[in-house]
């Protein structure tokens, strides 16, 4: 037979793992008298734990959101994993969470038994945050965002792009995309009937949710897998259409999907799609790559090339004499 403490912990566990119990059966499971259940059910409630209770046939124990925050119930790994987002969530690129996250982290530290302290200081030892690259993005925006994704809400928004121009956006939001550097959001645009990509530090002011919507399938089939190829030109504009003498496989460790999107041709060739909006650096990206490779498209990545060639070729003669 579990102690009382226990079994309050065992009665939390398993309320979390599905959306409804039924007494009898949540009374089987801890093996007590469903009377005691009751008990253990009405000292959580006391304790913060927002549990519903329904009468009848179908009647039994829900998990329900609160008004406040409870007690957290979280086994070692968990307690670790909390630990080490928050360090990092301290140093991140979300603005104004650095000072929660640290207070979290000190109330979580102080919680933790010896053993669970002991594996946080050798994790903190051994993560050593890089410089911070990319820009911040406030906190109070993203969680927006995020809820009108979560709840399908329209949210509106004053955008400015990459050259700086402004407007104001009215989409469908999909989901949220960190790549590493910079957050985005995925939404499809009923202005311009299309999907499109939105880097949330490009947002200006508060976002305002709108009306609920019909969700859309993924496009590309995965939220990430179209950022990626976003990133990478693909989906707006004129495309460098190049084919590589070398397999998918083996120039996919030298080309991330943030750059380019590699398509199969055969074993030993495949087609690199990406954008051209910088055919200077496209081209000294494909000499640098050393591999053979067939320009197909645009003429203009064929001119920058040859002219690259020839400005070689002055180079080296000067060299050798």
């Amino acid at each position: 037979m579990l102690s009382s403490s226990s079994r309050l912990l065992r009665v939390l566990s398993l309320l979390q793992t599905r959306s409804h119990w039924a007494g009898h059966e949540l009374a089987e499971r801890l093996e007590v008298h469903p009377r005691t259940l009751r008990r253990d059910i009405d000292r959580l409630r006391q304790l913060g734990y927002p549990i519903h209770a329904s009468s009848g046939v179908a009647g039994g124990y829900a998990f329900r959101a609160g008004q406040s925050l409870p007690p957290l119930l979280l086994d070692d790994e968990e307690a670790l994993a909390v630990a080490i987002a928050l360090q990092i969530a301290a140093a991140g690129t979300v603005s104004g969470v650095e000072e929660s996250s640290l207070r979290a982290l000190v109330k979580l530290e102080q919680v933790m038994p010896a053993r669970l302290r002991r594996r946080t200081d050798a994790l903190r030892s051994a993560i050593l945050p890089m410089q911070r690259m990319g820009p911040t993005i406030d906190a109070g925006v993203l969680a927006t965002l995020a809820t009108a994704c979560r709840d399908q809400l329209q949210v509106g928004f004053h955008y400015r792009d990459l050259r700086g121009q402004g407007s104001v956006r009215t989409v469908e939001p999909h989901g949220l995309v960190h790549t590493g550097n910079h957050w985005y959001l995925v939404a499809w645009d009923p202005a311009r009937d299309a999907w499109r990509t939105f880097r949330i530090d490009r947002v200006e002011g508060a976002p305002r949710t709108g009306a609920h919507f019909a969700p859309r399938a993924a496009p590309a089939g995965d939220l990430r897998a179209y950022v990626s190829g976003a990133m990478a030109g693909v989906h707006q504009g004129d495309q460098a259409r190049v084919v590589l003498h070398r397999s998918q496989t083996v120039m996919a460790r030298s080309i991330p999907p943030s750059a380019a999107t590699l398509e199969p041709i055969d074993e030993t060739h495949c087609l690199m799609l990406c954008g051209t909006g910088q055919l200077d650096s496209l081209v000294y990206w494909l000499m640098a790559l050393d591999v053979d490779f067939d320009v197909l498209e645009p003429p203009a990545l064929k001119e920058r090339l040859l002219a690259a060639n020839e400005r070689l070729a002055r180079n080296l003669a000067r060299a050798g004499n």
